[in-house]
């Protein structure tokens, strides 16, 4: 099983996929569905159609019971004395033999003998003189004898059908070379036979049915096919037996069906079935002669000579026409006659036996290249190799037409193979729709999810560049990470799980509020707002995710005691984290190199939020914000003023503010009452009023615990400074800006 799985997994899910459609494939081709056939004969039609068969005049003509010819001689059917008439005449000019595409089943209602019975009214004597006329079936007969006649039969289900003749004449037989044609000859149920007198006066009998494909398309010829059980020829190949000499035919076979016919010493190719696949001419007035030019001595002497001759019609009114490849009807003799000059000109089509099986290997061999490469390559690879593949075997398959009259399928192998291409490429898309999902998630974690899809819509945005636009940016870094990661010094994995998950709670509000992750820099965060996406209300949204983080690295702190707890272990120290917020103009974009960069904040506004992160330590606050900040979301949140400070690097003083909660806490009388105390305590400190401001700043602790803050490490920052004043005196142009000596 482990084996299996390996295998599959090598494989993989898309290539397996693949297989088994190349399978199901496969099989439909076996099983050669009428789609499938009518599709495959539609091509073949079309190979005809673009380049039919040159025409090269050969010794077949076709006398051609056609509209003038009835117009001249009277309605049809003629009496039997005119076709003995045409017989002897068509003899006389030299034929090697004539076949009929006629059925003579019924006695000539013309004959004297049939008029005085059907004429009850006529003098005796009439009627005595009638009778002792000959039969019109007998002199039809008589006229047999000076010419090599093959009678045509034909197998439809009619009340007039009778049974084979199952004893031949001798030059009729034949003989099978290889295995038993098995199931593959063509059985027509029923016969439609001549006069018995007829039959025997012939010199042959041949089928001239022959079966439409499903569309009712006229594609071949039977050579050969079995009627009753009993082996026939098809009617041009008896004509040509017995144009030949009458000898006995051969039935070549083969473990795939029938591969030939041998007539007169020459192999005649076939189908499977015992059928050829014509090569079509457009109709041509070169092979017919009316019948009534030749019942009129209006045909050139000797126009017959040597020549295979069919009596036929092209009347419309008779209805003998056929659909063809050609995509025009055809008169049933003239398909005939054109089987028999592909015959003796060497120009059938050849549908070989092994031709299923060429099939079969193309799309197994198409299927399975395309099944390799298509999973690993572009989709502009995928577009050119496929049409290369494909065109290069329909134009495989149209040189061998075109070279050697050869017929394969050129529609399945390309169909079966582009539904491959069509699959594994939607299987490619859906693929890389799931990686640009997991990639987007795993991405959102980083960035906004906005951004992710910005870019998805508009790719060009991944360029190095950037530009100028107002940022809240926020940096925030875990208080203490040294001596945390000491605790895990034995268990790095479970520092790595403490972190991911610590991580997690500061990432959420920050996406939450349509905020960027810039980075994670080991405990630390960076992040912005109002890029690249535009944000009314940057700086509250950045104070509102301060917040959020706060709440959810409580939330955190409270779990693991309870986990702790549970386990019976000690309790684990708290995460806490310092949170800084500056707002100002930033150049943002793609920073780095041509094959490497980052979507990040660079510039002033994003150093001074780095160092108010680092001063929420010293003032024992969680968040500190810049002026720009609080006056951008003033009145919103509880904001108290810290600090004037100089950080290093900088020429002007910023004023500081610590976040200490939202509007509910910045509404409630207790934190007015504090902020009071906060502003005469800073307006004192820099009057240099000492005690008024220490007197403040013991108070500024009270009212903290009223609301629940804790500002004694803010009190202590000023009671510190007061009493180092004290005793050292500043300068008389003191203006009690801080100076901040580390970053």
């Amino acid at each position: 099983m482990r084996r299996v799985w390996r295998i599959f997994s090598w494989i993989g899910a898309g290539r397996f996929a693949g297989l088994i459609v190349l399978g199901f494939l496969l099989f439909l081709r076996v099983l050669d569905a009428p789609p499938i056939a009518a599709l495959r004969n539609q091509s073949f039609d079309a190979y005809q159609q673009a380049v039919p068969r040159d025409y090269q005049p050969l010794p077949v003509t076709i006398i051609d019971i056609d509209d003038p010819s009835i117009s001249e001689l009277g309605q049809w059917p003629w009496p039997r004395t005119r076709i003995a008439e045409m017989v002897d005449l068509i003899g006389a000019d030299g034929a090697a033999g004539i076949a009929f595409d006629i059925v003579f089943a019924e006695p000539d209602r013309l004959s004297p003998a049939t008029v005085a019975e059907d004429n009850p009214d006529l003098p005796e004597a009439a009627r005595k003189y009638l009778m002792r006329l000959a039969d019109n079936d007998d002199i039809l007969a008589g006229s047999f004898g000076g010419a090599r006649v093959i009678l045509g039969q034909t197998s439809v289900r009619s009340a007039t059908s009778t049974p084979v003749d199952d004893t031949p004449p001798p030059q009729s037989q034949h003989a099978v070379l290889g295995p038993g044609p098995g199931n593959f000859l063509l059985r027509f149920p029923e016969l439609v036979q001549n006069l018995p007198e007829l039959e025997a006066a012939a010199a042959g009998r041949g089928v001239f049915s022959i079966r439409p494909d499903p569309d009712g398309v006229y594609r071949r010829v039977p050579m050969v096919l079995e009627v009753q059980g009993v082996l026939r020829l098809g009617l041009s190949a008896e004509l040509l037996r017995v144009a030949s000499g009458g000898a006995p035919f051969a039935l070549r076979t083969n473990a795939a069906g029938i591969d030939g016919i041998v007539v007169a010493g020459q192999l005649i190719p076939t189908d499977a079935f015992g059928s050829i696949w014509p090569y079509l001419t457009p109709s041509r007035p070169d092979r017919f002669v009316p019948a009534a030019d030749l019942l009129g001595g209006r045909m050139p002497q000797g126009r017959l000579a040597g020549h295979l001759v069919l009596v036929g019609t092209s009347a419309i009114g008779l209805e003998d026409f056929r659909a063809t490849a050609l995509g025009i009807p055809m008169a049933g003799v003239e398909i005939h006659a054109q089987a028999l000059e592909n015959i003796l000109g060497g120009s059938l089509l050849i549908r070989p036996n092994y031709a299923v099986a060429v099939e079969l290997s193309a799309v197994l061999g198409l299927g399975l290249l395309v099944i390799a490469l298509t999973p690993v390559l572009g989709a502009g690879w995928i577009i050119v190799g496929s049409l290369g593949l494909l065109s290069s075997y329909a134009v495989a398959s149209y040189y061998l037409f075109w070279a050697h009259r050869i017929l394969f399928d050129p529609s399945y192998p390309l169909l079966a193979t582009g539904f491959l291409v069509v699959l594994l490429t939607m299987a490619n898309y859906l693929r890389e729709e799931q990686r640009r999902r997991q990639i987007r998630g795993a991405f959102g974690q980083y960035v906004s999810p906005q951004l992710v899809e910005q870019l998805q819509k508009n790719p060009d945005r991944l360029t190095l560049g950037g530009e100028i636009r107002d940022l809240s940016i926020l940096f925030s870094d875990v208080r203490g990470f040294t001596a945390i990661s000491e605790r895990f010094r034995d268990n790095p994995s479970g520092l790595t799980a403490l972190m991911n998950r610590f991580l997690t709670v500061l990432s959420q509000p920050i996406l939450e509020t349509g905020g960027t992750i810039d980075k994670f820099m080991g405990d630390a965060v960076m992040a912005f707002w109002n890029a690249p996406l535009d944000q009314d209300d940057h700086a509250g949204a950045a104070c509102r995710a301060a917040l959020g983080m706060q709440a959810g690295v409580d939330r955190l702190n409270a779990e693991r005691l309870t986990e702790a707890e549970a386990l019976g272990e000690p309790p684990p120290p708290p995460l806490n984290v310092g949170i800084g917020i500056n707002t100002g103009f930033c150049v943002v974009g793609n920073m780095g190199s041509d094959t490497r960069f980052d979507y990040t904040a660079l510039g002033d506004a994003v150093n001074l939020a780095s160092r108010f992160e680092g001063a929420s330590a010293f003032y024992g606050l969680r968040v500190v914000v810049g002026s720009d900040t609080a006056d951008a979301v003033g009145g919103r949140f509880a904001l108290l003023e810290l600090d004037k400070i100089l950080v290093k690097g900088k020429r002007e003083p910023e004023i500081v503010y610590g976040l200490l909660g939202d509007s509910d806490l910045h509404k409630k009388v207790e934190f007015q009452m504090l902020v009071v105390d906060n502003s005469t305590m800073l307006a004192s400190y820099r009057t240099q009023s000492w005690d008024r401001a220490m007197a403040a700043a013991q108070t500024l602790r009270k009212h903290g615990d009223r609301v629940g803050l804790s500002l004694d490490a803010y009190a202590s920052v000023y009671e510190d400074r007061i009493a180092n004043l004290r005793a050292n005196p500043p300068r008389a142009d003191w203006d009690g800006v801080f100076i901040a000596e580390t970053k």
